[in-house]
């Protein structure tokens, strides 16, 4: 054996005491394997097939609820976004109440006040006696007593009411005058008097005291009519419940601006107010004397509600089956007085700022209604053909 070969055992010996041979000493340590297959190996936490079964059941659970609530977010949309088609109808004129005969298309009504005013409604001949109705052939009045000035149990009134009912149709009503002064509730409204509030009530005008604060146009019916939908109107919605005994039966009304009723609207010459009644709703529109639409100027015998833009107000049969809860409806125009509305403390003295109690202050201040009377160009009822 060689001195060579006898160094090479050495060192090999001395090798294997340290634990490896020379060779693994020499080679590089192996690489790590790449990032993916490791994940690969071990499985990736966004991959279902590895979750547990408490994680499976939870993220399904998730899914539904999230599924539930775009189901129910694109329901609630088509919901709040109900409106009825209100299609063009042509109309054709039907009855027309004006000129010196206008009260002879009424009745008037001469029993208890039933809205528990301090009115004393007079019958017909009594009222032409005393002149608190009388027409023309420009225009019909309906007034207020003046005449006594200390009365005992209400003060002398008028309420009258059309001979004819209607259950849909375009009104137009033409007026110059409407009554204000402490103590006064007048209307100007649509109602079945012999079945209420089961075939509804419309208040086209109606206000009191002092009505500064502009025209109240509301709905009065059974339980089922509610306008929390959407509507096309300029007015400012009040309440919207029509059921009447909700809120002390405010019904559900949209109030206008002050020039829409009261001081303002008469010195500015009055104006027209027109409703149209119809299966897809109720819609009521004001144009001040100044600005009237040329099928209404020109006393058009088919006037286009279609052209008239916007309405005052809008109660649309989404959620209120118009044909249900209106009909047999009569024209009714009268003035109270006092009463839960105008006479209630809050109303009367802090609102409109009048003086003691209501019915004292109708009982004894005969002139304080001077300017508590209607006067009426005329009433159209168009029919849909």
């Amino acid at each position: 054996m060689s001195f060579n070969t006898v160094q090479d055992m050495a060192r090999s010996m001395r090798t294997q005491e340290k634990g490896y041979y020379a060779s693994e000493r020499s080679a590089p340590p192996p690489e790590p394997p790449p990032y993916h297959d490791a994940i690969g190996r071990r499985g990736s936490r966004w991959s279902p097939r590895n979750w547990a079964r408490r994680t499976v059941i939870l993220a399904v659970i998730g899914a539904i609820i999230v599924l539930i609530a775009i189901i129910v977010g694109a329901v609630e949309g088509v919901r709040a976004n109900r409106y009825p088609d209100y299609i063009r109808l042509n109309y054709r004129l039907e009855d027309t109440y004006s000129g010196t005969d206008f009260f002879s298309n009424f009745e008037y009504f001469n029993q208890t006040d039933p809205a528990g005013g301090f009115a004393i409604y007079i019958p017909e001949a009594n009222a032409q006696y005393t002149n608190l109705t009388y027409a023309s052939s420009s225009s019909a009045t309906l007034k207020v007593d003046t005449a006594y000035t200390n009365t005992v149990g209400g003060r002398n009134s008028v309420r009258v009411s059309s001979k004819k009912q209607y259950n849909s149709g375009l009104f137009i009503f033409d007026v110059i005058h409407s009554p204000y002064g402490c103590g006064t509730w007048p209307a100007l409204w649509l109602v079945d008097e012999t079945n209420w509030p089961a075939m509804g009530e419309i208040d086209i005008m109606e206000m009191v005291n002092t009505a500064t604060t502009g025209n109240q146009m509301t709905l009065h019916t059974s339980k089922g009519c509610t306008m929390g939908v959407k509507r096309k109107e300029t007015g400012k919605v009040l309440q919207k419940d029509c059921w009447n005994v909700t809120n002390s039966n405010a019904g559900c009304g949209v109030q206008g601006p002050p020039a829409t009723y009261g001081e303002e609207f008469n010195n500015n010459g009055g104006g027209v107010y027109a409703m149209e009644l119809r299966t897809e709703g109720i819609r009521i529109w004001f144009f001040p004397r100044s600005s009237l639409p040329a099928d209404i100027s020109s006393n058009s015998s088919a006037p286009d509600p279609s052209t008239w833009g916007t309405a005052l107000a809008d109660f649309p049969k989404t959620d209120c089956d118009i044909g249900h809860h209106f009909g047999n409806l009569s024209i009714i125009a009268n003035i109270d007085l006092c009463g839960p509305w105008a006479g209630s403390a809050n109303v009367f003295n802090q609102q409109d700022n009048c003086p003691g109690d209501c019915k004292n202050f109708v009982a004894t201040n005969n002139t304080a209604f001077e300017t508590a009377y209607w006067e009426f160009a005329s009433f159209k009822v168009f029919s849909s053909v």
